[in-house]
């Protein structure tokens, strides 16, 4: 797709290290549901504090519904996340979005999107 020099992977911790550079579009996937609403708003702030203006955050995970009760699979892997880890869960769609809003992204929106396990896309934009 003629796209190799323009992608760029960063290996780091992504809780205790900062982000270095700035960055047109970031992508979380399946990162979130094993960390703490805190730590996953701490995480959502470094994506957008390292966004150039116009920027792009999308959040890949498994997404419950606004009132926590389905889809099947996003509620039983938050079961599995709140038993197997310190804080770890699913978030719902207007979870996710206040998170992205707190980080002061805009434009937050869920992308229809069919994928495995009832897994779903939320992206938002860093303001001009």
């Amino acid at each position: 797709m003629g796209m190799a020099e323009r992608i760029r992977f960063v290996a780091g911790d992504y809780l205790h290290e900062a982000i270095d550079g700035h960055y047109d579009a970031v992508w979380m996937s399946h990162i979130l549901h094993g960390e703490s609403p805190d730590n996953c708003q701490r995480i959502i702030q470094k994506a957008a504090d390292c966004l150039n203006p116009g920027g792009l955050a999308v959040i890949h995970e498994f997404i419950l519904n606004n009132d926590l009760a389905g889809p099947l699979f996003p509620t039983l892997f938050s079961l599995n996340m709140l038993l197997a880890t310190q804080g770890g869960q699913a978030y719902s769609d207007a979870q996710l979005s206040a998170m992205l809003s707190q980080a002061g992204l805009e434009a937050v929106e869920r992308i229809e999107f069919t994928g495995p396990n009832d897994s779903g896309l939320i992206r938002a934009t860093k303001p001009a």
